[in-house]
């Protein structure tokens, strides 16, 4: 086996195997998962909204206040303080509270789910910026490894020249080849620059030699399943539903603005002259009664704000089927692009066989005379085509993968292999 065939098996077998110290796909999520601010916000709202629940639990809860006061009166009593301790315990509030808690646990659910989304909407940034690193970093070493065959043809060439096997056009294809291979690296390694930093912005550190990932997983097997996932788990999806939910509980929550309420209150209250006349006497008083009230005249107050609830919920049922649809959509698209990428990088794969065995018999032929300059050039230029064809393949597989599992509702740390 010639040199330049070695030197090119051995390229395509390290794209495909894993480096030494390689940072794995997961390294990257867990580097994410503990530092990205956007997701540390989301978590932080969604900790202030759960506190909703407990809020309106709190209006049918007994409360109870002190109060004092102390002032100076130059005209009759001189100097006076009192204090004054009441409770009320609210009996019957009309669904109020039951609505109002039944509201508040709608959109602590629909958080939850929007959440979900947050937490995927990351994965699928480290899974992309992950992607467009790896495939940048092997077009790099695509690029090095070519200019390695190139140099070594061009000295060859060179000898072949010295020796009136190969002339000074041969010499010069070669050349221009190598300078065209050399701008090629150029642009990638520029391209490589920019992929490191968009790869440090959003996972937090810088990248290692990155290796490609296992499948993600597990995948739906059908696109039948596919869809049914995505209308039972995709968190926008289930976030608008719950939304529809809590928009519904707000509506018996504006009916229950007519509703009478009863509470049971009771207060003690302390006064006592400090100074002047009457100095040391105090007042005491004590009270314990049952509260009714009952709204007759609202002015079309609550009447309104029942058909503005009713408004906001119909518009939150159009928003839920808008969002399946959407859900449907995403599905579907995911579903084509994953397997319209896997399709292709069998085909590269093959590509890739294919033009290492053409590159060792041109080359072996071009030993014996029986083929050209040229020839080795299309066959060189037609292995890097195909090793970077089956590189970008490879990144869109694992792109169309994290796709179709956040479509899905399943893009998670546990779809995000170890290894």
């Amino acid at each position: 086996m010639s040199k330049r065939l070695m030197v090119a098996v051995a390229l395509s077998t390290a794209l495909a195997s894993a480096p030494v110290q390689a940072e794995t796909l997961r390294d990257a999520v867990d580097a994410a998962y503990l530092g990205n601010p956007t997701l540390a916000a989301a978590r932080a709202r969604q900790d202030g909204l759960a506190e909703t629940p407990e809020q309106a639990r709190a209006a049918g809860r007994i409360t109870a206040a002190a109060d004092g006061a102390a002032g100076y009166d130059r005209f009759d009593y001189d100097r006076g303080a009192g204090g004054t301790v009441s409770a009320s315990l609210p009996i019957w509030t009309g669904g109020r509270v039951s609505s109002r808690l039944r509201a508040a646990e709608g959109d602590v659910a629909a958080g939850e789910e929007g959440l979900r989304d947050a937490e995927a909407a990351l994965l699928t940034q480290v899974i992309g910026v992950y992607a467009e690193l790896l495939y940048d970093q092997q077009a790099v070493d695509i690029g090095k490894a070519d200019i390695a065959l190139l140099d070594h043809q061009v000295a060859e060439a060179q000898a072949r020249y010295r020796l009136g096997k190969a002339t000074r056009t041969d010499v010069a294809q070669l050349e221009a080849q190598r300078a065209s291979a050399g701008a090629t690296l150029a642009a990638a390694l520029a391209t490589l620059d920019t992929a490191t930093a968009n790869y440090r912005a959003v996972v937090g550190q810088d990248p290692g030699p990155l290796v490609p990932p296992p499948a993600l997983g597990p995948m739906p097997a059908t696109l039948e399943q596919a869809r049914a996932d995505a209308l039972t788990a995709n968190p926008l999806y289930q976030q608008s539903l719950r939304a529809a939910d809590a928009a519904g509980a707000r509506i018996q929550e504006a009916r229950a603005g007519s509703a009478p309420t009863v509470s049971v209150g009771g207060g003690y209250g302390y006064d006592v002259r400090l100074g002047g006349v009457g100095a040391g006497s105090s007042l005491r008083a004590a009270n314990l009664g049952l509260s009714l009230h009952i709204p007759i005249l609202t002015g079309g107050l609550v009447a309104s704000q029942v058909r503005q609830a009713q408004a906001t919920q119909r518009a939150t049922v159009f928003d839920a089927a808008a969002a399946g649809r959407e859900a449907t959509r995403s599905t579907d698209a995911a579903w084509a692009a994953l397997a319209g990428a896997r399709a292709q990088m069998a085909a590269n794969q093959a590509g890739v066989d294919a033009a290492n065995l053409a590159l060792g018999g041109v080359r072996a032929e071009y030993g014996f005379d029986l083929r050209s300059t040229l020839d080795i050039l299309v066959a060189d230029e037609s292995l890097r085509s195909a090793q970077l064809a089956l590189a970008r393949n490879r990144s869109d597989t694992i792109i169309a993968q994290a796709a179709l599992l956040r479509a899905t509702g399943h893009l998670d740390l546990d779809a995000i292999p170890n290894g």
